[in-house]
């Protein structure tokens, strides 16, 4: 590749950027949010108009779920299915892609388990959960009552008569439950994040996101990442199959069973979480039962609880009496509860259109819902029917669809180092931050009905951001500020460890400052809450296996004169076509070529200053209102 007023070949580096942007780089990106137009993104936003993706099928199609034909099969088209069925591609796949038959790659792309999938493994465990630790107690008091009660709590015994602060290790054992097991479950997005990157069944992860959202739970609530895992594992192993599968092992899933109080479900005493949001949110959606059909099925579902990993049924708080249920009487059980909600209309209707809009558009014909519903219930709810029609269907190639649907912070991460071909998942900037600062991070949804979505994850602070997050990607900062030792120790208990290491004794090293707070925390004469606090994370950090930190292994110089890249204007080119489904405006492609050119001049024959320009410009494209949407 060449700078256009340069004979020079640019010459690969070796190792990352990490000098900061300059000014006139910032400035740059400020300009180009606000003079690129993204034709699609209203559409995007309330899902009625047409996006002008490239390779958008005709008017016609919208609407139409006859199949697309190979004579109007493209690279653009096949790139859209990679990026709905999945997270994005390279160019390199998606040209394999739009040289084979439609048919043949959607069907390998649907019916993903013959795939070989030899790059993903399976979650390392750090060890986190000490015999005695389960079941976790559900607070502090409640370990502390154990302690007293029993003379041991969490695994560990409380400290001799006389002794100062006799529960201190009940309540530091009970904070380095809570602390490691967020670190676990960092640990555990991370490894998700990183099945994403490298798998090659993208719908299978797509998918399996897709249920993480529908059937929302979070380690907020259940806090233990064993459980969000065996949740994670059992979305995986039902994604593409039969809802009904699908349906009942997740009403039988102890993360779910926790998040939703069924524990708490008993005969005489049934608590409603369950059974309201199976109906408003898992199955028929609001306004297709009663308020009586809610409680009926609670009742149906009295004594499903758990032992720690596995389900429980509890006979004993089962209520076996008779139930009505959606205009049936009977002593209906969990299972038949299920196969009755199945039987409704209404229940194909909600779940295709859930589908529909995860990865169509947000709106759904009626039409469309209709044809695909009676599709679902024909085949007694498979899932991979459906999945084949839509992804099919000239509708889902058609202008409504191509190039409207905001990208969820996940999507976008994981789609960027797709594109780029990385075989690696990057640890700086850390992939969890990264996701989270944006408004999703994985098994932790905001709530039981799970993201928004759509519109939602677009404001003038969010696109900023998003600019601001793929900076820190392309030019990551120091792996020095990921490895301090405390690792996002909350300040107050960092002045604890530094009180402590200077002689303090634990009374002082607690009591920061004047608050009523700080001197409280040692009023109990039988522990410190917030040495215990300060220990959980000392503790926690011992324990939890720490994430190796490196940063993106790019090559841009190489790439692109493997693209045969030897102009900035068909730099420019190959990075918009590897990046984006809309076409950029002539008037901000020119400003493009023109900023590359005067950075390329600017590095001169660096090496390196070259991969820095090409990472500049890059920053630019990735920043923009088109790459936001897919």
């Amino acid at each position: 590749m060449r700078h256009a007023d340069d004979d020079s070949t640019v010459i690969a580096r070796t190792s990352p950027i990490r000098r900061p942007l300059s000014p006139r780089l910032l400035l740059a990106f400020s300009f180009l949010c606000a003079c690129l137009a993204a034709p699609g993104l209203e559409a995007a936003g309330n899902g009625t108009g047409t996006g002008t993706g490239i390779g958008a099928g005709p008017a016609e199609w919208i609407g139409d779920l006859d199949p697309i034909g190979r004579a109007d099969w493209s690279y653009e088209r096949a790139a859209h299915l990679m990026e709905r069925a999945g997270f994005g591609a390279t160019p390199e796949e998606i040209e394999l892609s739009a040289e084979a038959d439609p048919r043949q790659v959607v069907r390998r792309l649907v019916d993903y388990r013959s795939t070989a999938n030899p790059s993903v493994g399976p979650f390392e465990h750090s060890g986190i959960f000490d015999e005695g630790m389960d079941p976790f107690p559900p607070s502090r008091a409640e370990a502390v009552r154990i302690g007293r009660e029993k003379g041991r709590a969490l695994g560990v015994d409380i400290l001799p008569e006389g002794s100062s602060r006799r529960l201190q290790p009940v309540v530091d054992k009970f904070f380095y439950g809570l602390r490691a097991d967020r670190l676990e479950a960092l640990r555990l997005g991370l490894w998700w994040g990183e099945r994403m990157l490298k798998t090659n069944r993208p719908l299978e992860e797509k998918l399996t996101f897709f249920w993480h959202g529908h059937f929302a739970t979070s380690d907020v609530k259940v806090r233990d990442y064993r459980m969000m895992l065996v949740q994670n594992q059992t979305l995986r192993r039902h994604a593409n199959g039969n809802f009904r599968d699908v349906l009942l092992a997740i009403m039988k899933d102890p993360a779910m069973l926790v998040f939703l109080d069924n524990g708490e479900n008993i005969k005489d005493h049934p608590n409603e979480n369950f059974g309201r949001e199976l109906l408003e949110l898992f199955t028929m959606g609001d306004g297709n039962y009663s308020e009586h059909d809610i409680r009926e099925a609670s009742r149906a579902f009295t004594g499903w609880t758990n032992d720690v990993l596995e389900f429980r049924f509890d006979g004993k708080l089962h209520d076996y009496g008779e139930k009505e249920f959606l205009g049936r009487k009977g002593k209906f059980d969990g299972d038949e509860i299920i196969d009755i909600i199945l039987e409704q209309p209404a229940t194909a209707e909600f779940i295709a259109a859930k589908l529909y809009r995860f990865f169509v558009a947000e709106e759904v014909p009626s039409a469309i819902l209709a044809e695909l519903a009676a599709l679902l219930r024909e085949s007694d709810y498979e899932l991979r029917p459906v999945l084949d029609r839509i992804f099919l269907s000239r509708d889902f190639y058609g202008p409504r669809s191509f190039a409207t649907q905001i990208k969820s912070p996940v999507h976008l991460v994981v789609s960027t180092y797709r594109k780029l071909g990385l075989e690696k998942l990057p640890t700086v900037p850390d992939f969890n931050g990264l996701t989270a600062s944006l408004g999703q991070a994985l098994f932790y949804p905001p709530n039981v009905a799970g993201w928004a979505g759509g519109r939602t994850w677009i404001t003038p602070a969010t696109l900023l951001e998003r600019g601001n997050l793929m900076r820190g990607i392309l030019f990551p900062p120091a792996l020095e500020s990921y490895e301090a030792p405390d690792r996002g120790m909350p300040g107050i208990y960092r002045q604890v460890g530094q009180r402590l290491a200077e002689g303090a004794n634990i009374t002082s090293a607690t009591q920061v400052g004047d608050s009523a707070s700080s001197m409280m925390v040692d009023a109990d004469e039988d522990y410190n809450t917030r040495y215990g606090g300060y220990r959980g994370y000392v503790m926690a950090y011992e324990r939890v296996k720490l994430v190796p930190r490196h940063v993106i292994d790019l090559d841009l110089v190489g790439m692109l004169s493997a693209e045969g890249a030897e102009t900035s204007a068909e730099v420019i080119d190959r990075i918009a076509r590897r990046f984006l489904h809309i076409a950029l405006e002539r008037d901000a492609q020119a400003d493009l070529v023109a900023f590359l050119e005067e950075r390329l001049a600017e590095s001169g024959s660096s090496a390196g200053g070259r991969e820095d320009a090409l990472r500049a410009v890059l920053y630019l494209v990735l920043s923009t209102p088109e790459y936001q949407l897919g």
